[in-house]
């Protein structure tokens, strides 16, 4: 069994290599500008850690890794353009560098080799690892959308659920299908398979609620980002959403004057009705809570408690980080 930061190791050394074409270049330069500028490679390790979970890393992994994370990186792409997103990890994005035309080409032809990949997997799963792979993208795009929908709305009108059901679809999704697409490889059973995708939609919801927190209560310095980010821009986020739900009248009139105003002191007063109201403790039970939720699907699963352990650790990792 390898740990993930081995596997993490192991797959940058392989994707990092040249991925596409040079010929045209304001083509595949914009397509590889998103890849080089790095990223946590989170997902196509997943699909070998869900391989391995039930036996040796086969070829067709790797396959399926380098797709989820060409598909991953163009999402990226499409959505810098929707978002008019000058900066993606602190690098120009690739519609800043090269312009919308040449940035939607760039998603276009990465989806393309997205099906070249997956294309190389052996017959006997194909049709199984390409309509799990297909079923996760065409959420993510219905993610993205609602998100985009909720963007418009008051935050009042939206509901807990709504934008829980938007964050499993935008995010979690994916990182539960690259587990199931490296189980299917590994010969998983469809029931092992259900356990290992659930186990992944909900560390992505609890990763979501750490990173919402992070953005409003983190340090600054080890999270890398301005604290309340998030705040000054009015996004709607788990801890907004249930302090509408949590506050009393007075907070809540407190509240909206509060997304009205531009004052210099808005992080700080924001940050304080979220404690008032509770909201600070309420998202460190409501990890816990997705958290638990995960690990009673990883124990589900029914392999030897040995080899969940690089899953666990992964797990525990991403959602007790600082940054």
């Amino acid at each position: 069994m390898h740990s993930f930061q081995e596997l993490i190791a192991q797959f940058v050394k392989q994707f990092d290599q040249q991925q596409f074409p040079q010929h045209p270049a304001s083509l595949y330069n914009a397509a590889s500008h998103i890849l080089k500028i790095g990223g946590k490679r989170i997902r196509p390790v997943l699909s070998l850690m869900g391989n391995e979970l039930f036996d040796e890393i086969h070829p067709d992994a790797w396959q399926v890794g380098f797709a989820v994370e060409l598909f991953h990186n163009f999402t990226l792409v499409h959505d810098d353009i929707m978002d008019k997103a000058p900066l993606r990890r602190n690098h120009p994005t690739v519609h800043t560098l090269y312009g919308d035309p040449a940035a939607i080409l760039a998603g276009d032809v990465m989806l393309v080799y997205v099906y070249e990949h997956l294309n190389k997997v052996q017959s006997r799963y194909k049709q199984k690892i390409i309509t799990v792979f297909n079923r996760a993208a065409i959420q993510v795009c219905e993610g993205q959308q609602l998100d985009m929908d909720l963007e418009a709305m008051d935050p009042a009108q939206v509901q807990y659920d709504d934008y829980v059901n938007m964050i499993a679809l935008k995010t979690s999704v994916l990182l539960a299908a690259s587990l199931q697409l490296g189980a299917i490889i590994g010969g998983g059973s469809e029931g092992n398979q259900a356990y290992l995708y659930n186990f992944g939609r909900n560390i992505g919801i609890a990763f979501q609620i750490q990173d919402d927190y992070l953005d409003a209560f983190g340090d600054p310095e080890k999270f890398g980002k301005q604290q309340g980010g998030d705040i000054l821009a009015n996004k709607k986020t788990f801890l907004l959403l249930k302090a509408l739900e949590m506050c009393n009248p007075a907070q809540r009139t407190r509240l909206q004057e509060l997304l009205d105003s531009n004052s210099e002191s808005k992080v700080a007063d924001m940050l304080q009705l979220f404690r008032d109201c509770k909201v600070d403790a309420w998202a460190a039970k409501e990890k816990e809570r997705f958290q638990q939720l995960a690990f009673d699907n990883l124990e589900s699963i029914a392999v030897f408690s040995a080899r969940k352990r690089p899953l666990m650790e992964l797990a525990e990792f991403l959602l007790s980080r600082q940054q």
